[in-house]
């Protein structure tokens, strides 16, 4: 495994224990040039998904850019990380069993929503804003109403 410090091609596995939810091994590593520690993730990969995009482009799925969109939406949430890659892990599994090699986009899109919505209504309504493309307030006061989410009335 390449050194993501100072990009040496190998490193010495320290330390190997399966993640809490074992969906994957974690493994502690260490760069015998540099002396950087890091952490590595091995999961298991059912078949090769690529993803239909609303524009008509096909690319390969991607883990890590499915993490950084649901980071995004969790930004500054109290909600443990661990839950986060359970979710995420979660979603990957699903797509993965749906038997099928092409996804559309709107698939992934459909399963984080349900995901977030199960784990912080913020990080919900975060991620639709973008993912269903809201221009203005009005957008979000008419997605909220449609959730349920509206504002909670006044209990005085």
């Amino acid at each position: 495994m390449r050194c993501p410090f100072c990009g040496h091609l190998e490193s010495q596995v320290k330390d190997s224990r399966p993640s809490e939810d074992g969906a994957a091994i974690r493994r502690r590593r260490l760069c015998p040039e540099c002396g950087g520690r890091f952490t590595t993730f091995e999961r298991v990969q059912l078949r090769e998904l690529t993803i239909l995009k609303r524009s008509g482009r096909r690319a390969p799925f991607d883990r890590e850019k499915l993490v950084r969109s649901v980071s995004i939406a969790m930004r500054k949430r109290p909600v443990d990380p661990e839950r986060i890659e359970r979710m995420v892990n979660a979603i990957t599994r699903q797509l993965e069993s749906l038997g099928e090699t092409e996804l559309p986009s709107h698939v992934i899109g459909e399963l984080v929503m349900k995901a977030l919505k199960a784990l912080d209504d913020v990080a919900y309504v975060r991620y639709a804003s973008v993912y269903r493309d809201f221009r203005q307030t009005r957008d979000f006061a008419q997605f909220l109403e449609g959730e349920g989410l509206g504002e909670a009335e006044d209990e005085h």
